[in-house]
């Protein structure tokens, strides 16, 4: 199970990589429309782009964008149906505590108050 976790998330890892570049190629929708109104010529759809129309980057996007959403579906199916979720210490068994013993304590020389330290 361990090996098929390691494997949807370098899935994951990579899908997420693909997005960011992805969508850092892609030039905005909004990009061309100073150019198109300085000329006069544009329509709204020509500038804003028509609905249908989807490029190989936008595409490429999607579908990254599916596959990332899908391992991170799998990664959290796995983790709530794995038998233990990190630390369980509900089977160790607690051992009594150390006995120490205690030493008096030394007596502290007492200090000479006549003399001062030299400096």
């Amino acid at each position: 199970m361990e090996a098929f976790k390691t494997v949807i998330w370098i899935v994951n890892i990579f899908a997420a990589l693909a997005v960011i570049v992805l969508v850092l190629m892609q030039q905005g929708k909004g990009a061309d429309a100073g150019a198109t109104f300085g000329s006069g010529t544009g329509s709204a759809q020509g500038v804003f782009g028509s609905g249908g129309n989807a490029n190989f980057l936008s595409r490429s996007t999607a579908i990254a964008a599916t596959l990332f959403f899908v391992s991170c579906m799998a990664l959290v199916y796995i983790h709530t149906n794995a038998k233990s979720h990190g630390l369980d210490f509900s089977t160790v068994e607690q051992s009594q505590p150390a006995q120490t013993q205690q030493q008096p304590l030394e007596q502290i020389p007492a200090q000479n108050s006549g003399s001062s330290p030299q400096q």
